[in-house]
């Protein structure tokens, strides 16, 4: 009975030598992490980038991400959390990274990492067909409404003074426009994915959308890791390789139905490496 007894040890110990090893081994490659599901948070009210349909996210932002994921080997678990924090969430490391069309700038960077640009953007007005407003200058005296802690808040901050009481902040670019509608702002001022979809997906509400290139500079979005994250690596490179392979071009063409600047995208890619 012993010897058989030992025997029975002896060959649980040899399977969990076997089991450790191979576990060893796959974490020594990094197979296994590469693959592993990441937790994504957004701000799902902001289409065509990231919005709700039902109680799915979807937008140009979550195909594109999607898209880079499968290059880099990952799963993701996208979820809706709000603005404002997913900037807690990264900082935090609760989240492994967000998309929720951010704008690479320099304060940010300090306290996060971007992955390369994915995206052109500039910040436009949207306003009434019949608005005697014609550019940004034309917008002071006027009651402007914003997505708080975006672009556009700091595009008006700098045009009228922060805290300019014309400055109405809102969550989300929805509530913004809602404003406008009803006669509570003279004009938004958002990026242009955000307000040339809506004009044009809503054409009885009769607005104009408005480009001021000398007063927006353009600006791009990345997508947000915690600092230090290894994962900028795998999804730059991804990133890389879905720009190259046409992957890209079709998604965006699918959302924004026109081709984008990739020669303005690829080298501001170039310059951010």
């Amino acid at each position: 009975m012993k010897k058989r007894f030992l025997a029975i040890v002896m060959l649980a110990i040899m399977a969990l030598v076997v089991s450790a090893c191979g576990s060893s081994s796959s974490g020594g490659t990094g197979s296994e992490a590469e693959k592993k599901e990441l937790r994504v948070v957004t701000d799902a009210a902001y289409a065509p980038f990231e919005y709700m349909d039902g109680d799915k996210i979807v937008g140009f932002d979550i195909d594109f991400l999607k898209a880079a994921a499968k290059e880099a080997g990952y799963e993701l678990k996208i979820e809706n959390v709000g603005w404002d924090p997913i900037f807690v969430e990264i900082k935090s490391k609760r989240a492994d990274l967000a998309v929720s069309s951010i704008s690479i700038n320099d304060e940010r960077k300090q306290t996060y990492d971007f992955s390369l640009p994915y995206f052109l953007s500039t910040n436009k007005i949207l306003v009434r067909e019949d608005s005697d407003i014609k550019s940004a200058a034309d917008l002071k005296g006027k009651v402007v409404a914003v997505q708080n802690g975006t672009t556009g808040q700091a595009a008006m901050d700098k045009l009228l003074g922060k805290n300019n009481e014309d400055i109405k902040k809102f969550d989300n670019n929805n509530l913004a426009i809602m404003e406008m509608l009803s006669g509570g702002a003279d004009a938004v001022v958002a990026d242009n994915g955000v307000v040339e979809v809506y004009a044009k997906n809503n054409p009885n509400e009769k607005l104009k959308v408005i480009e001021d290139s000398g007063s927006f500079e353009a600006e791009y979005y990345g997508i947000l890791f915690p600092k230090g994250t290894n994962l900028k690596a795998d999804f730059d490179k991804a990133i890389k390789k879905i720009v190259e392979n046409g992957t890209y071009e079709k998604i965006y063409q699918e959302w924004f139905g026109q081709e984008p600047n990739m020669e303005m995208l690829k080298a501001e890619q170039e310059a951010s490496e």
